[in-house]
């Protein structure tokens, strides 16, 4: 039977359960709200000294998937796989938290809650209501935290500044958390590197030759038709033979007596 935990209560794992692979649900009600979920793996001085185990939707396990986003399911707004003895020894807290993306506060939010399902059996569960809080835009909900062994504590604790003030709090620099938008963005520019993939635009001036190639052949193939032309040069021998006809018609004449010439005298008795 679940125990149900109230703000700042703690128990060790081991007394909820026996098991190491666990199934953490969270719920939040907030209708008009675009709420992000996640888990945030800290060091021993609870800071987030590796942002690999920092496990939201844009990066949903950590390196060696002690810790996984499982989305919504059974019921929960966003769910978490945790395996416990897979958890490296730099890691002793995992802090999980809410935050609202836009307009809104968390007094604006319905009931909640978060639970640990083990072996498929729900061992405890800690319930909230917006009623909690006021202006706050963030909220530490609940941790796993190593202290000779792992436990669990209920916090409800929220954040006037939402993400910014949870990076702030678990020492992270909002200026570097701001920066993946950008690179997100770079993504976007990605296209703008377009250039470059304009710079396989020459694979089709490749292509150019080749059509360039089945024109150069067609010449070549025309060649051959131009061939016949030359054997039409027979109608220049065609030409010599009106000469002859030509010939003859001229050498008549010099055989025939001048016309008008005086007879030649009879010769003396």
């Amino acid at each position: 039977m679940a125990r149900e935990f109230q703000r700042g209560h703690k128990a060790k794992i081991s007394d909820l359960t026996a098991g190491t692979d666990l199934y953490v649900g969270v719920q939040i009600a907030g209708p008009g709200l675009a709420i992000d979920i996640s888990c945030f793996g800290l060091d021993v001085n609870e800071q987030l000294s590796d942002d690999r185990y920092f496990v939201f939707f844009n990066q949903p396990k950590s390196p060696e998937e002690s810790i996984q986003l499982l989305g919504t399911q059974a019921g929960d707004t966003e769910s978490f796989r945790v395996t416990l003895d897979r958890i490296p020894a730099n890691i002793h807290k995992l802090s999980f938290a809410a935050s609202i993306d836009g307009a809104g506060q968390m007094s604006q939010i319905g009931p909640g809650y978060i639970r640990i399902v083990a072996g498929g059996e729900e061992v405890v569960r800690y319930s909230f209501s917006g009623s909690e809080f006021s202006t706050e835009r963030a909220l530490m909900i609940g941790d796993f935290y190593l202290k000779d062994v792992w436990r669990f504590a209920a916090v409800g604790q929220g954040f006037d500044g939402g993400l910014a003030a949870l990076l702030q709090n678990f020492g992270g620099e909002v200026a570097e958390e701001e920066q993946p938008a950008p690179q997100t963005q770079a993504p976007a520019a990605a296209p703008g590197f377009a250039p470059p993939p304009q710079a396989a635009a020459p694979a089709p001036s490749f292509g150019a030759p080749a059509q360039a190639q089945p024109p150069a052949p067609a010449p070549s193939f025309g060649a051959p038709p131009q061939a016949p032309a030359p054997a039409q040069a027979p109608a220049p021998a065609q030409v010599p033979a009106p000469a002859p006809y030509q010939q003859p018609v001229h050498a008549a004449p010099p055989h025939a007596p001048p016309r008008g010439a005086p007879p030649a005298p009879p010769p003396p008795p």
